[in-house]
């Protein structure tokens, strides 16, 4: 059974930091881009960044570029996503998500395992 699980979410303050993990289980994901998306109350979920787990690529959304790095451990099966100078528009619920495949989608519909979601909430 493929299982996604988030966990580091919480509230702080805006110029806070934070850091998500995500650790897989259930199969082996070296074809598998992991990314992450956010959803906030009343507006569609949105792509954030995604790494490809061989080789390491990523892509960011500019929304996030410059602030938010990912990175995964292979030996822990857990990708991390590393929130700096964050701001009140970052508040949502963040989903990791598992899509197969070289590419690095952008959509969520491309995507085929995900976990139930972190609340993320930043405070003005």
């Amino acid at each position: 059974q493929v299982q996604l699980v988030e966990s580091g979410g919480g509230l702080v303050q805006a110029g806070g930091s934070l850091r998500l993990s995500c650790t897989v289980s259930g199969r082996t994901f070296s074809s598998y881009t992991m990314g992450w998306f956010r959803q906030a109350p009343g507006k569609e979920r949105e792509f954030v960044v995604g790494i490809r787990w061989s080789g390491g690529r990523t892509y960011y959304a500019d929304s996030v570029k410059g602030r938010f790095t990912i990175s995964r451990d292979n030996a822990k099966n857990t990708v991390y996503l590393q929130m700096n100078s964050l701001k009140p528009e970052d508040t949502a619920v963040y989903f990791c998500a598992a899509a197969l495949g070289v590419t690095i989608p952008t959509t969520s519909n491309r995507y085929d395992y995900w976990g139930q979601g972190t609340q993320v909430t930043v405070s003005s």
